[in-house]
């Protein structure tokens, strides 16, 4: 099966981007987008000098409970950056939600709670919430996890999308919050 086939039958469509528009970023920016595959997986990331950017990471069922995630979080915690991506909120419904959830925390990723993100989905017109995870080589603070969110979402998520869905973006200011403030309750709380 095809890499995006899989990523497509695995994550909701308001999640994904286009098979063009990864292409394209691939393609255009070889030295920061990047795609690890494999017969059981496929990882999709962005990695600037200071983070990385996990944009999909998909483990098939069959090999789930392996260690394959693990070892692919290893892979890209051996660079030193913290390493930033975006989860849905548990879904009570959805027994994946807690499972990634569950994952995530014991690769010890924590969870911003001063990033609010909500993004328009151009394929629904959907407003989807998702929440921020991330994990520090050195404990770096949720400020500089925001600030790469921004420069993520700049570059990678809106890369042409007007070309590619044929409107855009809502401006970042209105799709990435950060507010100190603002101590959302842990979603690790919520597993």
């Amino acid at each position: 099966m095809h890499w995006y086939e899989k990523l497509n039958e695995y994550f909701p469509i308001e999640e994904m981007k286009s098979q063009e528009h990864m292409e394209a970023l691939l393609e255009d920016f070889p030295e920061i987008y990047h795609k690890d595959e494999g017969k059981h997986h496929v990882l999709m990331y962005a990695e600037a000098d200071d983070f990385i950017f996990i944009d999909y990471l998909f483990v098939s069922g069959e090999s789930r409970g392996q260690g394959l995630g693990h070892k692919l979080l290893e892979k890209l915690k051996q660079k030193g950056k913290p390493i930033i991506l975006e989860v849905e909120p548990v879904n009570y419904t959805d027994t994946d939600t807690k499972k990634r959830l569950k994952f995530y925390q014991r690769e010890g990723f924590q969870h911003a709670k001063t990033i609010g993100y909500k993004r328009r989905s151009l394929a629904t017109d959907e407003v989807n919430v998702m929440e921020i995870l991330f994990w520090s080589p050195s404990n770096d603070s949720e400020e500089l996890v925001y600030e790469a969110l921004v420069r993520t979402y700049e570059k990678i998520h809106t890369y042409r999308d007007k070309h590619f869905y044929g409107k855009s973006y809502e401006p970042v200011e209105q799709a990435v919050q950060f507010d100190e403030t603002k101590n959302r309750k842990d979603i690790f709380d919520e597993i």
